[in-house]
């Protein structure tokens, strides 16, 4: 198959390759329409990141979603005729970069694949092939021949098959799923965009993806600190060439979760009374001084609210009650919120009722469930709050505004 065949078929268009220096190129996808990743609300799309090194053995660094694929091919022709690529190294056996890769191996006929032992045993119970991978081990090397990939594993950062490979003469680092975000771009290198938006959507895609796995955040980056590293690539947005620090510095701050006076308020409401209190609360942890973030789930995405619980010292959540439960959008967020265990929040519950009051209690096992230091007893008022209980969801907030100062300090 000639280049200009694997420039077009599948694609309908001739994409080209991005490069990062003399022997490496990205050859990913853009998503621009990713509005959902598994529960994480993408709302500017997504990249799929996939990289090829021009040594003596032609290596391709992950592949993309298998939709994309003609997408990949075409960047790839863009360069060298893909079928003159030798090896492929899976980093990450999730398949938005690991769908294509039945496909490209099909086309391509590399002479090796190469994966951790996990990402062995993930591969094959995706795609129940009889397709040989080479199991690598951390610390292995592979010779490109004028180049050296080195291995590091980082199992559960965030899949048991996780690992890292490094481009050592160009002191290069594919950090698979590590220092990314959900962030669609024409632009490819994190320096040509605006720091907010990197700044937020790096850290909504820790909160939302690499939250659970914060210590193994901090081994990685001690990992990392040992590694001469001029350039991060990785598998999802930009691709970090300056500002190294930064993000690594966010990284740590991140996985830290350190105590601070910021709280976060989550709640829901029928008729208006436990939006009530929600204001009252409020109004007591402003008065003790902290930051406050009040988000209505009708109006906010579950993945929008881990977000701004990532750097936060306390949640308080309310929920009105509804057959005997809590309301179903606040038990949404609280059942994803566990999924993710935040550490180091103070934290209470509140709500309304009509005739039973279950809600606010069961918000109050869910925050113990996820060991958030929990101040007093909920808070449950009968239907409309009446000024003494407006009273003491005040009192509730200033309780936790002191509770988060001493947790600063301590």
């Amino acid at each position: 198959m000639s280049k200009g065949d694997f420039r077009n078929r599948g694609s309908g268009s001739s994409f080209g390759a991005v490069k990062l220096n003399d022997h490496v190129y990205w050859v990913g996808a853009v998503d621009w329409t990713l509005r959902d990743f598994h529960g994480y609300a993408t709302d500017r799309g997504t990249t799929y990141n996939a990289y090829l090194v021009m040594a003596d053995k032609i290596t391709l660094i992950d592949t993309v979603k298998a939709p994309f694929c003609g997408e990949l091919l075409s960047r790839i022709a863009s360069v060298v005729d893909p079928g003159k690529i030798d090896y492929i190294v899976s980093n990450h056996a999730e398949m938005d970069h690991s769908g294509a890769l039945p496909e490209v191996i099909a086309r391509v006929k590399p002479e090796k694949v190469f994966a951790s032992a996990k990402g062995v045993e993930a591969l094959q119970a995706h795609f129940h092939w009889d397709q040989p991978v080479t199991a690598v081990q951390d610390g292995d090397t592979l010779s490109l021949g004028n180049r050296t990939l080195s291995f590091v594993l980082t199992k559960m950062l965030h899949w048991p098959d996780s690992m890292f490979s490094y481009l050592v003469e160009d002191r290069l680092l594919f950090a698979q799923d590590a220092f990314g975000m959900h962030l669609a771009s024409s632009e490819r290198f994190a320096d040509e965009l605006d720091k907010g938006v990197l700044e937020y959507e790096a850290a909504k895609y820790y909160a939302n993806i690499v939250l659970p796995f914060s210590a193994i955040v901090k081994k990685t980056i001690e990992k990392a600190a040992a590694i001469d590293i001029a350039t991060i690539a990785p598998d999802h947005g930009p691709i970090w060439r300056r500002d190294l620090e930064w993000i690594l510095g966010l990284y740590a701050r991140w996985a830290d979760q350190a105590p601070n006076t910021k709280a976060v308020i989550v709640y829901d409401t029928m008729w208006g009374s436990t939006g009530m209190m929600a204001r009252e609360i409020e109004e007591g942890l402003v008065s003790e001084g902290m930051r406050v973030r009040s988000m209505r789930l009708r109006e906010s995405h579950r993945s929008d609210v881990a977000t701004e619980v990532l750097e936060a010292g306390a949640l308080l959540v309310g929920s009105p009650t509804i057959n005997n439960n809590l309301f179903p959008t606040v038990a949404d967020v609280l059942s994803y919120l566990k999924g993710l265990r935040p550490k180091n929040l103070a934290g209470a519950a509140f709500g309304s009722y009509g005739w039973s009051g279950e809600g606010a209690k069961q918000v109050a096992e869910a925050l113990a469930s996820m060991r958030v230091d929990l101040v007093g007893d909920p808070i449950n008022t009968e239907y409309v709050p009446d000024l003494d209980a407006l009273a003491r969801c005040r009192d509730l907030g200033v309780q936790v505004g002191q509770k988060m100062k001493q947790r600063v300090t301590l």
